[in-house]
């Protein structure tokens, strides 16, 4: 039986940065525009810190029953290490989603109940990773269901359930915190190419090889501070201050671009989950100011 530790270490907190990020980027947008309404910008983080554990969750479980994770190079994995039945760990995952859906039925219910749809839809994307006969996880498409679930549909959601409103801002952050989320995703898959090569896991780092993997990393990189530079020019300029998230943005690029494998690849994981949120809270700051 897992101990509470090991549950923890299977909910993957590092990757909490992800779910944080689009929230506090969707809030700065409503707050600038004048629009923010905290109590609904607390159940939106809710509603994303619980879909980002059920996805580890989920990843866990489902990799764990197809024997994905019988050798592993990063942390431990409930299913895969033993530590977890498979059926425990389906049922947290499950507990997990349960709680995003109820604080995404309170969001809908003082918004708009068509935002209950937009609900299903993540939790099935969330699921459909890696929990279905042919995951979208293993076809490549894991980076694009990342862009447009945890960067589009979290950072306008939130400014939406705020201000009632679609803003040409909250686009734009959109690109800035998708791109970083892919970034982190990018850079899991890049230290599991080997093994998931061998488990015939086809995800984007696998088709794309090394190489193209590692330009793909810089790249996303690059279009998060293209993003700042473009959110600054229709808010205001203070908004570049979020250009600092370049520093562990950077450092963790020098190692990507340098070679490292395996091991070394781990703490690209956690510098690129930093820089997501230095990203998220070097524009809000300005964005709350200037609001």
């Amino acid at each position: 039986m897992a101990t509470a530790s090991e549950w923890l270490a299977g909910a993957r907190p590092r990757t909490l940065p992800a779910a944080v990020s689009p929230v506090l980027a969707g809030t700065g947008v409503a707050a600038y525009v004048d629009a923010a309404v905290w109590w609904k910008a607390l159940l939106a983080l809710v509603v994303s810190l619980a879909l980002q554990v059920a996805v580890n969750y989920a990843n866990d479980y489902s990799d764990g029953v197809r024997g994905t994770d019988d050798v592993r190079v990063g942390p431990m994995r409930l299913v895969g290490s033993g530590a977890a039945t498979p059926a425990a760990v389906k049922r947290a995952a499950f507990l997990a989603f349960g709680v995003a859906g109820v604080a995404g039925v309170a969001l809908a219910a003082t918004t708009a109940w068509w935002l209950v749809a937009v609900g299903v839809v993540c939790v099935l994307a969330a699921w459909g990773y890696t929990g279905t006969s042919r995951p979208y996880g293993y076809l490549g498409l894991g980076e694009v269901m990342v862009f447009v679930f945890f960067g589009l549909v979290a950072v306008v959601g939130t400014t939406y359930v705020q201000t009632g409103t679609f803003e040409p801002a909250a686009l734009v952050a959109a690109v800035g915190i998708g791109a970083l989320a892919c970034a982190i995703l990018v850079a899991n898959n890049l230290r599991d190419i080997p093994t998931d090569t061998l488990a015939g896991k086809r995800t984007l780092a696998v088709r794309l090889g090394d190489r193209g993997t590692r330009q793909l990393y810089a790249a996303l990189v690059a279009v998060a501070a293209l993003a700042v530079v473009g959110l600054a020019a229709v808010t205001t300029w203070w908004a570049l201050a979020g250009l600092a998230f370049l520093v562990p943005a950077g450092a963790a690029t020098r190692t990507v671009l340098g070679g490292a494998t395996g091991p070394g690849l781990i703490p690209v994981l956690q510098r690129t989950g930093s820089a997501e949120l230095a990203w998220a809270v070097l524009v809000s700051v300005p964005l709350f100011l200037a609001g």
